[in-house]
């Protein structure tokens, strides 16, 4: 549901939507997204929803007949701006977190 309308997507699509929504309103940032729904008679179609810090977008399981909504596409696609919302470094695997941050926990001696 948002913006006072509900609107029917596969599971994955709506997931992926609210990591993107968490993640831009924890950047304070907002951003036009497209993803596939069903219309009224049933056909695919596509909405568009402005996404950031005051979206309130909620999911709830339907009650629904038909074929789940599936889009791999859309879903990296949410995910890819997902990422680039959230960016994280990357350490390599022999790597602490403290060690690749350059921390220093004052208790090492030199002898």
């Amino acid at each position: 549901m948002y913006a006072g309308g509900a609107f029917l997507t596969g599971d994955e699509i709506a997931d992926a939507l609210m990591d993107l929504a968490a993640a831009l309103a924890e950047a304070s940032l907002a951003e036009p997204v497209e993803i596939p729904v069903m219309g009224p008679d049933g056909a695919r179609i596509t909405s568009s929803f402005l996404v950031g810090p005051a979206s309130q977008i909620v999911t709830e399981v339907a009650d629904w007949d038909g074929e789940e909504l599936v889009d791999a596409e859309t879903v990296e696609r949410l995910r890819v701006l997902t990422r680039a919302t959230r960016p994280v470094a990357a350490l390599a695997d022999d790597e602490a977190p403290a060690a690749a941050a350059g921390w220093d926990d004052g208790f090492s001696t030199t002898a």
